[in-house]
């Protein structure tokens, strides 16, 4: 049996892109790809991002927001910030064997009603969505 590669994807708050690509990746490639996702000053799972994933058919019963200090010693395959703050703050990971950077906008700094704002965050999970299928297919 082979085992999955993992895979961390990290931004600010674990609040919604890292969550939105950790659900994408399972999705597409949970039999090849061990997927946590983790923020370097975690909040709270932010409710428009569950709704737009459940949209999506994704499932989030899983997801929580969590830091990345408790994951520094951990092995990864990869790692990657979707997020420019992210990408300028990551700590180190030693034992990563990649690290990448998918930079998305923040749907949670979207202002408006919450229609507006839940339209930003479809727009960055279908962003997320096409980087994950994309990025999927490169290292079929």
């Amino acid at each position: 049996m082979t085992r999955k590669q993992r895979v961390l994807f990290i931004c600010t708050g674990n609040t919604a892109r890292s969550q939105m690509a950790q659900a994408l990746l399972e999705k597409y490639a949970g039999d090849k790809y061990e997927v946590t996702s983790a923020g370097l000053e975690p909040g709270t799972l932010n409710p428009l991002t569950v709704q737009a994933l459940e949209e999506a058919g994704l499932s989030t019963d899983h997801l929580e927001a969590k830091g990345t200090t408790p994951l520094l010693k951990e092995h990864f395959n990869y790692v990657i910030t979707v997020c420019d703050r992210a990408e300028q703050n990551c700590p180190i990971f030693p034992h990563a064997l990649y690290r990448e950077s998918w930079p998305f906008e923040d749907p949670a700094a979207a202002t408006g009603t919450e229609e507006e704002r839940l339209a930003a965050f479809r727009r960055v999970r279908d962003q997320i969505d096409e980087q994950v299928q994309s990025w999927v297919a490169s290292k079929a």
